[in-house]
């Protein structure tokens, strides 16, 4: 523990490591924001690199909140990825081409302070646990459809990982018999059937087709053009292809809830994104709706399913939160 961990004028460092930005905040003791800094990730440029950059994000932070070096009681960082939170090693990071990095010792080494390391989801659910959509909640479990569908769970403030690795893959959970794949050998999973690239792929089809004149007109066939703000555009102005693509995924997710629910009994379910933030109503509402239908009687009423609330802050304040509460273990 750091000799300022307990200390009013301790400073806590929340870091966020995408696959194409990085966020870092300083935080005050109440966890209050002081400073932050944002840039550009270049995993591409390799894991040295990358820490190097980490450190001056950090640094940036610490200057924009005008707080020396030797005021940071710790660092909570989210990684992509598996991660071993236990040695605070990035396992392997595929969209960085990160593999086994120490990323717990270099920032400890670098900042004179312990540091620990969470996937990023998990990190994104802690904030949303202590601080957002799942205050107050016993179990909180997280979804969060994008390139792919992380997944994250808080249990009784804890964040649930394995012995030495994190958990709660339910975007490789199979639900399907399909032959769809996401990038390994096992197919049907709700990565597979219900991510925003699935949902892309199939909107450009429609789009093509003929049946999404909008989406057409407005973004094309080219799949890295139809992010999540185009496809709500694509619903709002009346494609009707896209908005019943849109509930089919939605209760796809709602089959995943489900399993959640029989499994672990979570009384909050966090769905989260960029394109849960684009269409709040409709996702959220298909997404309850369908899990509520299917679940066994007892369990019906027993969860909530709501929006994340913390946008781009829930994994920086996660992060800096658990470093927190880690400290004063």
């Amino acid at each position: 523990m750091s000799d300022n961990s307990n200390a009013s004028d301790a400073v806590w460092i929340g870091f966020d490591l995408g696959g194409t930005k990085m966020l870092a905040v300083a935080y005050d003791n109440d966890l209050k924001p002081l400073g932050r800094r944002r840039r550009k990730t270049k995993g591409a440029d390799g894991a040295e690199s990358g820490l190097e950059r980490i450190e001056a994000t950090i640094a940036d932070a610490l200057e924009d909140a005008e707080v020396e070096r030797d005021r940071v009681a710790g660092i909570g960082i989210g990684c992509p990825g598996p991660v071993d939170p236990i040695k605070g090693h990035i396992l392997t990071a595929v969209n960085l081409g990160w593999d086994d990095v120490p990323v717990a010792a270099e920032l400890t080494k670098r900042f004179k302070c312990p540091t620990w390391v969470l996937n990023d989801v998990d990190a994104g659910v802690y904030g949303e646990y202590r601080f957002g959509a799942a205050r107050g909640a016993r179990c909180a479990v997280g979804i969060f459809p994008g390139t792919g569908i992380g997944g994250g769970c808080v249990y009784d403030d804890i964040i649930l990982h394995g012995k030495n690795i994190t958990c709660m893959e339910i975007g490789h959970t199979r639900i399907s018999s399909s032959s769809r794949t996401s990038g390994f050998d096992l197919t049907g999973t709700l990565e597979a059937e219900a991510s925003r690239m699935t949902i892309a792929a199939e909107a450009a089809k429609a789009a093509y087709r003929g049946d999404a004149p909008y989406l057409l007109k407005h973004a094309g066939t080219d799949l890295s053009d139809i992010r999540s703000g185009a496809l709500a555009q694509s619903v709002a102005n009346g494609d009707k292809a896209i908005k019943e693509l849109i509930e089919s995924t939605c209760e796809t997710i709602g089959i995943g809830v489900v399993n959640i629910v029989h499994l672990l009994a979570p009384d909050m379910i966090v769905l989260g994104g960029g394109l849960v933030e684009a269409m709040e109503e409709l996702i959220v509402s298909t997404v309850k709706k369908t899990a509520r239908r299917h679940c066994l009687e007892p369990y019906r009423n027993t969860f909530d399913v709501v929006p994340a609330k913390l946008g781009d802050d829930a994994a920086v304040l996660g992060a800096a939160a658990w470093a927190r509460k880690k400290a004063d273990v």
